[in-house]
Formats: C-alpha cells, structure tokens, sequence
C-alpha cells in the first residue's frame, strides 16, 4: 500500500496500449517508455541506489561529471572525460568533444581539454576555417611574433595556454573534417548513416548526437565523447504522464541506435566491433520522487541510477538497490554489488573510478577516495 511504501507507480494514468508493456521482476527489464533498449540488457548494466546528495540540478550534474562534490554550486577537479583523455594521449584531433555538456580541466594537459559546441550544427560552422583576412606573409609574421611571446620564460600561464589553444584551432581546421558531420550530405555513407538513425539531415535531436558521437568514435576524431542526449525532463506536474516517458524513450532509442551502429562496424585490424572497443555512459542528475506531488507530477528526488553499455561492460548487471520504503539508497557491497549493511552508498564517483580502473588509473589518481564496482567491468 502506498501510506507504507511511500511508492506510487501510478502507471494506470499511461495509455491503455502502454499499461500490457510493465512488467517487474527478477531479470526482467521492460517498462513501456525504455523503447528499443529493451534489446540490449544482455549487453548493459544498470547501477540503481546512487545518492546524489543533492536536489539541485548544477550540483548533480556536475558531481557526476566530476566525480566529487561541488562547492556550493562550483565545479571541482577535473571532469572524468578530461582525465581519460589524458590517459588516452594526445594523437587525436580532438582529444575531447563535449557537445551540450560542461567540461572541465583545472589539473589535466591542454590537449585533454573539452572542446565544448552546443550541436551538430554548432560544431559544423567551428570546423569550418572562415576566408582570411591577412596575406600569407602576415599570417606567418603574427604566428611567429605569437610563438614567440608564449616561448618567453616570462610569460604567463594565460599566455601559453592561449597559444597552444590557438595552435589547437588550426591543426582541427587542417585536419578538413566537417564532411563527417554533415548529415546532409549526399554520399554514401552519409546516406546509410541517415536510414540507420532515422534522421533526415542536419538536426539537433536525440539521434543526431548520437550520430555526432558516433561520428567522432569511429573516425578517429576523439576518443572521448560526452552528449547531452535529451532534455526537457524537469516536469513536475501532470505532463510527467505524457510528455516525460516518450521524451526518455526518445533518448533510450537513441543510444539504441548508437550501440547498433558500433556494432554494424568492425574496430580496424582486430576483427571485432566498434561496439567491443566503447563504453557508453547515460546518467542524469537525480531522478524523480516516487510520490505523486499536489500537481499530479513528480519532483526532485536525490536517489539516482544510471546505465552502461558497450563490449567492457559486464552486460546483464544490476548493481546496488534502493529500498522499499521511499526509494532510498541502500548500503551496497562495492565487491558484489549486492546489498550489505557493512558496505558503501554508492555515489556518482563509484561508476566513474570504476571506469578509471578499467582505463588503467589504479592509483585513484583523481582522488575519488571510493573503490571500483567489481562487477560493473568485465576487466
């Protein structure tokens, strides 16, 4: 009953077609808005009962792209994206491509800084050089007078900073890649990437970040890509019954769409997929009360879950609980996964020193102070 549980589904306010599709039990994973992820739990795993200590949404999304607590609303360290672009060395073009999300560097090499673009068609216009404005003799005096400012032992950090930034900008400029993320083009590729996605040129909807990043992935642009895949979530009144589940479907479909692209691909000269050589993360701040608010809707609440999945994920894993009274965090067995009195509630920073430890970061370098899931990677 609900006065006991301080549970309220509320399910019978879905669509009749909807109400056949929920199911709950042990390895059962259906709901009637998780769309086309449904056919991927044996390649995902789900880390349910994180405490988000947090109701705010700068603060919780910016401990989860950190891994620490913010002071006040301020970010602190070093996204994780940052960190495993740094592990992952500088060779790519764009070390690391944010898209609609923050990024941070405060300890990390310039290289492993975030180029940060609001869409598709924001990082198109970024790679594309603009006509000059200087003959080539004056273009080579100002790069030689700039390096040479940067080289003095008494500039400042700006200084150089800015300076290979600028260097930064012509080695993505020379590297000619916009034609990859132009979905409007007429080859090809571009056309079967189009049928696969459902996306009928450029765009700024869930599967055309998708395809951003899929992009970036599979051409060797970066390594590390973060997407803000869909927005619009924070309702908290009575559109959470029929705006809510199909804007989350929309951005399960998506990832959907993606995992099947890397899968189509084959990893160049190892005879298995892009799939087998990426991890995917979706996460969001918080998640939404289990009661239904004086609005008909529901409101922030700080216990959280997030999905992964990709080949070095241990794929069909549930990791962590949260309880039955009220949804709240349970203690978990960071070994197990499994709930356990004696053990950890888990944070955003358990998922990513789990990723780190897979990266070959054994040292807690990023000073996360919690242990990996043990089951959460296949490593």
């Amino acid at each position: 009953a609900i006065p006991d549980t301080l549970i309220d589904p509320n399910y019978n306010v879905f669509p009749a077609a909807l109400q056949n599709q929920i199911q709950v039990g042990e390895g059962q994973f259906v709901g009637p808005y998780l769309g086309d992820l449904v056919n991927h739990f044996d390649d995902m795993a789900i880390v349910r009962g994180l405490n988000m200590e947090s109701l705010s949404h700068a603060v919780g999304r910016r401990r989860f792209l950190t891994g620490r607590a913010p002071t006040g609303l301020l970010a602190r360290g070093s996204s994780a994206s940052t960190w495993l672009a740094s592990r992952l060395g500088g060779s790519n073009v764009i070390a690391n491509l944010s898209v609609g999300v923050e990024t941070y560097n405060v300890d990390q090499p310039a290289y492993a800084s975030g180029l940060r673009v609001s869409s598709s068609d924001d990082l198109l216009r970024a790679l594309q050089p603009i006509a000059p404005h200087l003959s080539p003799d004056a273009d080579s005096a100002r790069d030689a007078l700039l390096a040479h400012e940067a080289a003095c032992l008494n500039t400042s950090a700006f200084v150089a900073s800015s300076e290979y930034a600028r260097e930064r900008v012509y080695t993505v400029l020379d590297a000619d890649i916009g034609s990859l993320f132009d979905f409007a083009s007429g080859t090809e590729q571009m056309s079967a990437l189009r049928n696969h996605y459902g996306i009928g040129g450029n765009g700024n909807t869930p599967k055309h970040r998708a395809a951003l990043a899929g992009q970036a992935l599979m051409s060797g642009v970066s390594r590390c890509v973060s997407v803000g895949i869909q927005g619009g979530l924070d309702t908290h009144g009575p559109e959470w019954a029929n705006r809510q589940g199909p804007r989350q479907r929309d951005g399960f479909n998506a990832i959907a769409a993606l995992a099947d692209w890397l899968k189509e691909h084959e990893h160049p000269g190892t005879q298995t997929s892009w799939f087998d050589h990426t991890t995917i993360v979706a996460f969001s701040e918080f998640s939404r009360t289990p009661l239904i608010n004086q609005n008909g809707g529901r409101d922030h609440h700080l216990c959280n879950s997030c999905l992964l999945i990709g080949g070095p994920v241990n794929g069909g894993t549930i990791v962590g609980a949260s309880s039955d009274v009220g949804l709240m965090p349970m203690s978990i067995d960071p070994k197990t996964g499994l709930p356990d009195p004696g053990g950890e509630v888990l944070n955003p920073e358990h998922v990513l020193q789990s990723l780190m430890v897979d990266a070959g970061y054994l040292q807690d370098e990023p000073d996360f102070r919690c242990p990996p899931l043990a089951t959460l990677m296949k490593g």
